[in-house]
């Protein structure tokens, strides 16, 4: 802004009307207008009638919208974990010096958001056993996108098949948004059958030949199945040349087997089961591998190194990988990353500790176990429907149309998911045990 001068628009584009008129006449334009070509049927010329509120009016009004909702106990989980947030992180990741940074290029202005990452990196190294970490992706899909593209580019031989679970065992938009990163490229995605909520091992090695380049499980399942057979499918993935990527989170990466010791490559799937409350949208991907595939990694990467007067210092490193450097030739074409909410999961996690997090992930463990078995002995409720070990959510059939059930149960206070025609899937995670005590409750009542 030069001296008095005001405008109609925005303070943080402070240019005079010379300015502007300069720029226009370099591209050959009269008028600002003229470099957007808007269809008339969405073209907005009127008032939006938003009236001037105060600040005391307009929290009243978000507060009156935000109680229109229904106050539902959510045990909806299959993705999104309703964990409890120790205060202590919004108290720092609010700070101003977190909240305001960009992508932390000047490692010299960004010390402290860049040992946040490195430590949220570190985490997810001691968790998958894996060398090499980024600092995120965008969420869980677009990790496993990014698993397949990379899959392609370091395999020797040629190959195009990415062999995925069953629609039962893979959520619907972690399919689709592969499918999306891979339509540009040879690949092909493919289902393998399952079986009891588990990897159909047998199938699974008919379906593996030397076209394939990348095999994807998870574990813990979205049915809340512990997968039993990852040591196999990694020798499987091995034996023919193809990378083994698993879904996780660093919940469940606490208490279950380390990928790594199972033959995993590549490791997926959203940290923010800490740091964030139940979000239905928002996440962060994690993304791990080996450190033969270092210089292939999507996404930035901290590294520790030190100063000109010897000081351990971090900076974003290998850049190079990346588009604003190397452009169509880049690893990928991720240009951002999801910093706060690392840092988020980065202080919940050591607020939380190596036996604050195992615990977390036994009280898991061991809640779905109480819950099943007090559905399981409602009449007309069997629960858990596979019989294996489950981590925070397990599937319960019942007699009834579960969708009727599902709606009995909404208007009692409970969402719960509609996984098939008499099949309903119940989460935990967050969610206090006298709710469950309600909702046991609810659901005996419903089914009568």
């Amino acid at each position: 802004m030069h001296g008095n001068e005001t405008h109609a628009g925005s303070p943080y584009a402070p240019h005079t009307d010379e300015d502007r008129a300069a720029m226009l006449e370099a591209v050959d334009a009269e008028t600002v207008e003229e470099l957007f070509d808007i269809p008339g049927a969405v073209r907005f010329d009127d008032e939006f009638g938003i009236d001037a509120r105060t600040e005391r009016e307009t929290r009243r009004l978000v507060r009156s919208i935000l109680g229109r909702n229904d106050d539902l106990t959510e045990l909806l989980g299959r993705g999104h974990y309703g964990y409890y947030v120790p205060s202590l992180v919004d108290h720092l990741a609010d700070r101003s010096e977190f909240l305001t940074s960009y992508t932390q290029y000047q490692p010299e202005v960004s010390q402290g958001f860049l040992q946040a990452l490195f430590e949220y990196q570190s985490l997810l190294v001691e968790l998958t056993g894996l060398e090499i970490a980024n600092c995120s992706m965008y969420d869980a899909a677009t990790a496993l996108g990014e698993a397949a593209t990379l899959a392609d580019r370091v395999r020797d031989a040629t190959g195009y098949r990415v062999l995925v679970p069953e629609a039962d065992l893979l959520r619907e938009e972690r399919r689709s948004t592969l499918e999306n990163y891979v339509a540009g490229t040879d690949l092909e995605v493919e289902s393998y059958p399952t079986a009891d909520g588990n990897v159909d091992l047998a199938a699974l090695e008919d379906a593996v030949d030397e076209e394939v380049v990348m095999i994807y499980a998870e574990n813990p399942t979205v049915r809340g199945t512990i997968e039993e057979h990852l040591a196999a499918i990694g020798d499987l993935a091995d034996a023919n040349d193809a990378l083994f990527t698993l879904g996780s989170d660093p919940v469940a990466l606490s208490l279950l087997e380390r990928p790594a010791d199972v033959g995993a490559d590549v490791v997926v799937g959203d940290a923010s089961v800490l740091g964030l409350p139940t979000s239905y949208g928002m996440g962060l991907g994690l993304f791990a591998t080996r450190e033969d595939y270092l210089r292939q990694v999507p996404g930035r990467l901290v590294g520790a190194s030190e100063d000109a007067t010897d000081r351990r210092a971090f900076t974003l490193t290998l850049q190079t990988r990346e588009q604003h450097i190397r452009r169509e030739r880049a690893t990928s074409n991720i240009c951002t990353n999801q910093a706060w909410v690392a840092l988020r999961t980065a202080i919940h996690a050591a607020a939380l500790g190596p036996t604050g997090m195992v615990e977390l992930a036994n009280r898991g463990v061991r809640r779905a176990e109480t819950l099943a078995e007090r559905v399981d002995d409602i009449v007309g409720v069997k629960a858990p429907v596979h019989d294996r070990h489950h981590l925070r959510e397990f599937v319960a059939r019942v007699d009834q149309p579960a969708r009727a059930i599902a709606d009995d149960l909404e208007r009692r206070g409970f969402a719960v998911h509609v996984v098939g025609e008499h099949e309903i899937q119940l989460c935990v995670a967050g969610v206090p045990d006298e709710r469950l005590d309600a909702f046991a409750e609810a659901l005996e009542g419903v089914v009568r």
